[in-house]
């Protein structure tokens, strides 16, 4: 089986939010069993679809423990 190449690290940035929105975003992240991180990503991806900006899926990442190795 092929390897896969692993998946370029995403883009970290500072962002300074007020309190009073990242309250409600850290709820609404409860709410959808997501990080505060993957749910500002979401809705900025909802964002741009209602816009008309077509933005590449996300890539998908291993998830789990890696393979052991023989």
């Amino acid at each position: 089986m092929p390897e896969r190449s692993d998946p370029k690290p995403k883009k970290a940035f500072p962002l300074r939010l007020e309190p009073a929105l990242w309250d409600v975003l850290e709820r609404a992240a409860a709410t959808d069993l997501r990080s505060v991180n993957a749910q500002i990503e979401c809705l900025l991806r909802e964002a741009l679809h209602r816009r008309g900006i077509k933005v590449a899926p996300p890539e998908q990442r291993k998830r789990g423990r890696p393979p052991k190795a023989e």
